[in-house]
């Protein structure tokens, strides 16, 4: 991973090993995520989010420093990240437990997420801790502020 891929909301996709007796996964792995570590500086907490009903929206956080890394482990979730310096520059991605992967929001996006079922359980990874992120790094916005951005239109 070049360091200027991490400057920008990315995904990663994560592997699952499953076998007669279930499913294992690495949630996060120095050897495979190197470069991630190296960027965000490591982790300092590690917690979850459980959404009871779709249409459950959390958002929007923004930080200067802190990291934040998502994996769905049940359900399925959107992710929103936005520049509130340039409100264009819009990702979104849409990940489940069926599909594994990491959802990555560096610094200086604002980020939401919606629940697309319910009981939606989510983990996450922080590089800074709970006081550290509400005490000198969160900024909250409108979650429709920059309109409904949380459906999921078909194909």
């Amino acid at each position: 991973m070049n360091p200027e891929d991490v400057k920008k909301p990315f995904v990663l996709e994560v592997p699952v090993f499953a076998d007669d007796r279930g499913i294992f996964s690495p949630f996060l792995d120095a050897g495979r995520h190197a470069d991630l570590f190296l960027a965000t500086g490591g982790v300092k907490r590690v917690y979850y989010v459980y959404n009871h009903a779709a249409g459950v929206v959390r958002g929007f956080h923004y930080h200067k420093k802190e990291w934040k890394i998502f994996n769905v482990v049940k359900g399925a979730m959107k992710f929103v990240a936005i520049n509130p310096e340039d409100p264009k520059e819009m990702y979104t991605f849409v990940s489940s437990d069926r599909k594994n992967q990491l959802v990555v929001i560096p610094p200086l996006y604002a980020n939401g997420l919606v629940s697309l079922e319910p009981g939606t359980i989510l983990v996450c990874a922080s590089n800074l801790t709970t006081e550290e992120s509400f005490k000198a790094d969160d900024k909250r916005f409108d979650p429709y502020m920059w309109g409904d951005v949380w459906g999921v239109k078909g194909r």
